[in-house]
């Protein structure tokens, strides 16, 4: 990987994906170019100046000549950010998502910044059989804030909520150009680590497709999947309950269900993780493995990305 010297001619670098590399390599005749995606990952729009003494032909000049990446097919490292064309030159707002963490004490993340996802039985509570080094319950029985119960799922324990709308109090209050609502959202989550649950626990997703790097991709839909996509009580939230202040217009939530290989073992832990102590049922201080990752959850519209931060835990 390298970057591009941009400060000349522009320079049009494409790589072909895995998928259409195989196509490719097969000779047959099935390859054709049907769809390509472009993105602006390198792109700081804040060195657009408009105070620039040289005039308005220089305003974005610092933009044009910044060293871009060179291409290369890596999904989970690239084109994070995808460009949209939007026919219309009228719009004022446009939608993004938000991670929630208001609407209730069972949304937010730990205090350490990224929602906690126990391997196993006895990391999540063992004080039924007289243990004391748990790290998911509280010494008053209570689940501890940003715990996702990755073993024993139920209705118990936090799960993931992301609103979708226009976050902006003075927008309307509702959306009128249907073009632009998500009915759609696409999760991306390591399935060495996990896979996607209800938020009761109830119903477990099989991903859509996996690719080479390990990165199952799910496909969600408010008519398919009602437990994970929900159109919300109210459709303009400008409270307490959401982080969007104007019109949401949908509710993605799920827990995630904690994968064999951590459940059964430290092999990933040992492989792509670390070691750290976490306060217990006790008071004290427990001895944990932990694997971090990412799950991000995009609007198939818009092509809008949200990354949220996630680590496995595990008693040893």
């Amino acid at each position: 990987m390298a970057f591009q010297d941009n400060s000349g001619d522009i320079i049009l670098d494409v790589v072909l994906t895995d998928e259409g590399r195989r196509r490719l390599a097969k000779g047959d005749g099935s390859f054709r170019i049907m769809k390509f995606a472009l993105g602006d990952e390198e792109i700081n729009y804040e060195l657009y100046n408009t105070n620039h003494t040289s005039g308005s032909s220089h305003y974005d000049l610092e933009i044009l000549q910044t060293p871009i990446l060179e291409a290369f097919t890596n999904n989970t490292s690239t084109m994070k950010t995808k460009l949209v064309s939007i026919p219309r030159n009228d719009l004022l707002y446009l939608p993004i998502l938000k991670l929630n963490e208001v609407s209730n004490s069972d949304v937010a993340m730990h205090t350490s910044g990224s929602f906690m996802v126990t391997a196993d039985r006895n990391t999540e509570d063992n004080t039924d059989t007289g243990g004391t080094t748990s790290i998911a319950i509280a010494s008053d029985g209570s689940h501890v804030p940003g715990f996702i119960l990755g073993a024993t799922l139920g209705s118990n324990g936090s799960y993931i909520r992301v609103d979708a709308g226009i976050n902006n109090e003075n927008s309307t209050t509702s959306i009128t150009d249907t073009s632009l609502i998500e009915t759609q959202f696409m999760i991306e989550i390591d399935n060495r680590l996990g896979q996607l649950v209800s938020t009761d626990g109830s119903t477990r997703l099989s991903p859509d497709s996996v690719d080479d790097d390990n990165m199952a991709t799910y496909i969600l839909s408010r008519a398919i999947n009602p437990k994970f996509v929900m159109t919300p009580a109210v459709s303009n939230e400008t409270s307490t309950v959401t982080p969007i202040q104007g019109p949401v217009f949908a509710n993605v939530m799920f827990k995630i269900l904690s994968s064999q290989s951590l459940q059964t073992g430290y092999f990933l832990f040992n492989k792509i993780g670390g070691t750290t102590t976490m306060q217990n049922y006790a008071g004290g201080l427990s001895n944990v493995k932990f694997v971090d990752t990412i799950v991000r959850v995009s609007g198939v519209t818009t092509g809008y990305s949200l990354d949220i931060p996630v680590r496995f835990v595990k008693l040893y």
